[in-house]
């Protein structure tokens, strides 16, 4: 018993409890944030099954019941879940990794904040389960969090949970800036950092200004409750409207806090799987700051119906549509770099697209909503539902899922099953429209939000929606699953999974490859004229298989007899040459080319489809020819056109015909394509000689672009 509380010490009290490794304490922020996650998406679930069919479902006439749920899935979601993942998981994990740093700059405080977070949710959980519970909202406008309406201690456990959230939140934040700011790697300013730690430090700014007005909103209330204070008291000369400016001073921001690390997750992976640089780095930074400074001035776009003036509506009207600008200029930058480059279609980049995408309508509907004059008849509608879960459901949710399977393989070292991958975003995504999207109609229609039952005329897109939410359910349930497979089939992961190898790369080892072995076939034909005008005159003929045979036999019986000087001995050894010094060099591994077909392009079909954009996939399948029009199949060792393209990429085997090339079809427009295939710099440099010339048999090293 003894050793075995010995070894539950050493092992999990000290190397997690009392851990200050920032990659440890990244996971225990991921483990929190999805166990939380679950628990918030069962409170949903429970919310849609009630709001399926009109009347009571399962809520039986207890509605403060269905408004206790409807604040614990807000709360649980915006303060324990989203914040957790992306901003203390990812955060904590990745972004010493990528400024270089050795480790945060306080890993004691890092520690803190992140155990400050279990009893933050112990005291907002049991508030459900004291007095009435808490059916405010996530909000908690009083006069309905005040004490004649909540009487009890369940809006004061809400509180005190609320400021250790809070506090969690700027002990971190203070941590992430000072990492950054004087731990960054030393070889690098600012600017040149990536995009992910940027969004931290501007997430970290805006955490470090808003939270104490929160924190102040919810010390008065709490003070109006059990101190007998009036801040917020018509009658005791306290306003209602100013509880409403202090929370909505931080909550907008609170917003942008869910959002922009979110931002830099995407730009991560859409750098990643467009093997490019993201377009406009300075101009993503500039964006993220402005969205982070412009987000504290547009508060009140959510009190439109509060009683505010005509003048100060059209004020955060236009500021609110002008914040829309450097989100929008975001976009287009991740448009832009995905604009002509070769996409890698897999589960993580998946995410990011439909991040860009639904975030984008969630942005667009947010332009609607930003205008007093339409806001005063859609304003705490289904409509306004719609607009905050497509920015924060579909855009945080698929940010969470994209940096999950984008960094699972680094964080676990074992590799996601791609295919339950890419089912999961098409679960995820269908059952996500299928929820939401039916409430832009509830909306439009004048259905109100936060309210148990309704009339019959709202039923049809309400059942829609709880159907998806059922779906979405099923998506979640797989995700689990999925990380259950990971950890079971344990699929090692290589020390970057995302390591592609670019067409130009590709292109350069296979051209160096093939240079080098055919000089060193050249370098034995001096002694072996014979032989290799066997292979002349086998070309000269078309016989383009012999040629081939010819080149690559090897004689082994004579080598075994002692004739060391044979054709067959020394294409023997030029080959073990070409293998121990050029083929360890130059390697072309099946991981190397991972598609199968047509590379996919951002603008289809015209420029994708008539080659205005040179071409850049090598790999395809034999119908590719006909697929695209006016292209040419470059056969090796063809008459025109030659291009050999590597040697002796497997190993030799006498079962079957080795020829000296990859068997890779490259397809291109000659007409409009001015790819090079042998003008990289390092053959520029190279001695342009033909091994071959003087046997008669020509090489081409560049495309025939007449």
């Amino acid at each position: 018993m003894l050793e075995y509380i010995s070894t539950f010490h050493e092992r999990v009290v000290k190397r997690w409890l009392f851990t200050t490794n920032h990659k440890r304490i990244g996971i225990l922020y991921l483990f929190f944030g999805f166990f939380n996650g679950f628990l918030a998406i069962l409170l949903s679930l429970v919310i849609r099954i009630e709001l399926a069919f009109p009347g009571d479902q399962i809520m039986f006439e207890n509605y403060q019941f269905y408004n206790v749920l409807v604040t614990m899935h807000g709360i649980i979601m915006l303060f324990i879940v989203i914040v957790p993942i992306l901003f203390g998981g990812y955060g904590n994990y990745f972004v010493p990794i990528l400024i270089g740093a050795p480790d945060m700059a306080f890993p004691r405080f890092n520690n803190f904040s992140f155990w400050l977070l279990p009893p933050a949710t112990a005291l907002a959980a049991s508030s459900m389960f004291i007095s009435d519970g808490v059916g405010a909202g996530w909000t908690m406008y009083p006069p309905l969090s005040a004490g004649d309406a909540h009487m009890g201690y369940s809006v004061d456990f809400m509180i005190l949970g609320m400021h250790l959230a809070g506090l969690s939140s700027i002990v971190a934040a203070i941590n992430f800036v000072c990492t950054i700011w004087f731990y960054k790697d030393e070889g690098r300013y600012l600017v040149h950092i990536p995009l992910f730690p940027w969004s931290i430090l501007v997430t970290s700014f805006l955490l470090i200004a808003a939270i104490p007005v929160l924190a102040a909103c919810i010390t008065m209330l709490l003070a109006d409750r059990n101190f007998g204070t009036r801040f917020f008291d018509p009658t005791g000369g306290g306003d209602l409207i100013l509880y409403q400016h202090l929370f909505w001073f931080f909550g907008h921001p609170e917003v942008y806090v869910l959002i922009i690390p979110g931002f830099g997750v995407v730009s991560q992976i859409v750098s990643t799987f467009t093997q490019k640089k993201i377009f406009g780095q300075k101009a993503m930074i500039v964006c993220m700051l402005a969205i982070g400074l412009v987000g504290f001035v547009v508060w009140a776009h959510h009190m439109y119906t509060s009683g505010i003036n005509t003048y100060t509506k059209a004020y955060f009207t236009t500021a609110t549509m002008a914040i829309a600008l450097p989100t929008g200029m975001k976009i287009f930058n991740w448009l832009c770099t995905m604009w002509g480059a070769s996409i890698w279609f897999y589960t993580p980049m998946y995410f990011a697209l439909g991040f860009i995408i639904l975030f984008t309508f969630g942005g667009m509907t947010g332009i609607v909503l930003s205008n007093a004059a339409m806001d005063v008849s859609l304003h705490d509608t289904y409509y306004v539902v719609a607009h905050f879960h497509y920015v924060l459901s579909m855009g945080c949710g698929f940010a969470v899922f994209a940096g999950f399977y984008y960094w699972i393989p680094k964080m676990t070292g074992f590799h996601y099953p791609e295919k339950l991958g890419q089912t999961h975003f098409w679960l995820t995504f269908i059952g996500a429209n299928l929820t939401f999207f039916p409430m832009h109609f509830l909306g439009v229609a004048g259905m109100p939000r936060r309210i148990p039952d309704y009339p019959e005329m709202y039923q049809k897109w309400n059942t829609v929606s709880s159907f998806g939410s059922f779906f979405s359910f099923f998506s979640i349930l797989f995700f689990y699953y999925i990380v259950y497979r990971i950890f079971t089939d344990q699929r090692k992961a290589p020390r970057n999974p995302w390591l592609f190898i670019h067409q130009r790369d590709l292109l350069e080892r296979l051209s160096l490859s093939a240079y080098y072995f055919n000089k060193s076939l050249a370098l034995s034909a001096e002694a072996n004229s014979g032989a290799f005008a066997k292979a002349e005159e086998a070309y000269k003929k078309g016989e383009y298989e012999l040629f081939n045979d010819y080149i690559m036999k090897i004689d082994m019986l004579a080598a075994h007899k002692g004739r060391m000087r044979t054709y067959g001995f020394e294409l023997w050894k030029s080959y073990m040459i070409y293998h121990k010094l050029v083929f360890n060099r130059f390697v072309i591994k099946a991981e190397n080319i991972k598609v199968k077909s047509l590379e996919w392009t951002l603008p289809s079909p015209p420029p994708a489809h008539t080659f205005a954009i040179p071409v850049k996939s090598i790999i395809a399948n034999y119908n590719f020819v006909n697929y695209r029009k006016g292209a040419r199949l470059y056969r090796p060792y063809g008459k025109q056109n030659m291009l050999p393209l590597s040697a002796g990429i497997c190993n030799y085997r006498l079962s079957f015909k080795a020829r000296p090339h990859m068997n890779v079809n490259i397809y291109v427009n000659p007409k409009k394509s001015s790819v090079k295939i042998y003008g990289t710099k390092a053959l520029q440099n190279m001695e342009q000689k033909e091994p071959f010339s003087d046997y008669g048999i020509k090489q081409s090293y560049t495309i025939n672009s007449k």
